[in-house]
C-alpha cells in the first residue's frame, strides 16, 4: 500500500519508494527554478530491506509514491537456521521473516521474545525487541 505526494513536500527522515524499494530519505537538496525549467529536488535515500543508497533528481512539482508502513508486534515462535518464525499478536497469524542483519538486534532476538516488526509491500523486517 502506498500514497502519492508531491516531491516538494518531502522532508529528511520521511519515506519514499525508489525502484519498488521503500527508502528513508537522508538528504534533500532543492535548486531554484531557472530560466528554462522548474525547481528540482535531489533526494538521497537508503533502502529499508537492502540498505542500498539511491539518488533521484525530480522536479518539485512531480508526484512520488510514499509507502504506508504497518508497525506491528509479534512473538518469536521458532529460531530457524536462516530465518525466524513470528506470530502476530493481534491476528495470531504465523509467518517467517529474515534474520536481522544488525548484530546487536540479532543477539536480543530469542525464542519467546516480543518484537516490533514493520510490514511494507508484503515484506517484513524486525526493527527492535520489546521484551525478552
Amino acid at each position: 500500500m502506498s500514497k502519492i505526494v508531491e516531491v516538494g513536500s518531502l522532508k529528511t527522515g520521511s519515506w519514499i519508494t525508489i525502484d519498488g524499494e521503500p527508502c528513508q530519505i537522508v538528504e534533500i537538496a532543492h535548486s531554484k527554478p531557472g530560466k528554462h525549467g522548474s525547481a528540482k529536488a535531489r533526494i538521497v535515500a537508503i533502502g529499508l530491506f537492502d540498505g542500498v543508497k539511491r539518488t533521484i533528481v525530480s522536479p518539485t512539482s512531480d508526484k512520488i509514491e510514499v509507502p504506508i508502513i504497518e508497525k506491528r508486534t509479534g512473538q518469536v515462535i521458532a529460531m530457524l537456521p536462516s530465518s525466524i518464525q513470528l506470530m502476530d499478536l493481534e491476528t495470531y497469524e504465523t509467518f517467517e521473516t529474515d534474520m536481522p542483519e544488525d548484530e546487536e538486534l540479532k543477539k536480543k532476538v530469542i525464542q519467546g521474545a516480543t518484537v516490533e516488526y514493520w510490514r511494507v509491500y508484503g515484506r517484513t523486517k524486525i526493527m527492535r525487541v520489546r521484551s525478552e
